[in-house]
């Protein structure tokens, strides 16, 4: 068999040095906080991905505008691998009436600080990570992602 990662996708969205995170329960029951992310979907680009978590799971339409980085994360205790691709960009425009994803508690503006204040609560290690290289301006453009659809691909 053929070992293979999780994608997932997340969105670094800052607005006056704050960042767009959600509270939410985690697998274990947990109140956690990340920022908008999950799971890329059969047939979805990493783009639409990024877009379509973050307006289930915080309202918030987004426009992402580079890749902050790509991260793997073991899970502990597990076979479970998680490929992070991390975006930066914008958040648009609110729909304060959409529904949320389930799970997710509420949406915060919080700073880094108030992060760190909270470090306990967080989902993983990234977190902090992709807000601290975003910080450090490690931007990278959206076309470095390539979309290969040809069915002649040799693959």
């Amino acid at each position: 068999m053929i070992w293979k990662p999780n994608v997932v996708v997340a969105a670094v969205i800052e607005r006056d040095s704050r960042y767009l995170v959600v509270e939410e329960t985690d697998d274990e029951g947990r109140l956690v906080i990340n920022q908008p992310a999950g799971h890329l979907d059969h047939g979805e680009t990493l783009i639409d991905a990024v877009k379509r978590e973050t307006l289930e799971e915080t309202g918030w339409h987004f426009e992402p505008q580079g890749i902050v980085g790509l991260y793997l994360l073991p899970k502990p205790n597990s076979d479970i691998t998680y490929f992070r691709v991390c975006f930066h960009g914008k958040a648009l425009r609110q729909d304060p009436d959409r529904p949320l994803d389930h799970g997710i508690v509420r949406v915060c503006w919080y700073t880094r600080a108030e992060l760190l204040e909270r470090k306990n609560m967080l989902r993983s290690a990234l977190v902090i990570t992709c807000i601290d290289d975003y910080l450090r301006g490690q931007r990278h453009p959206l076309d470095l992602l390539h979309y290969i659809t040809s069915p002649d691909c040799l693959c």
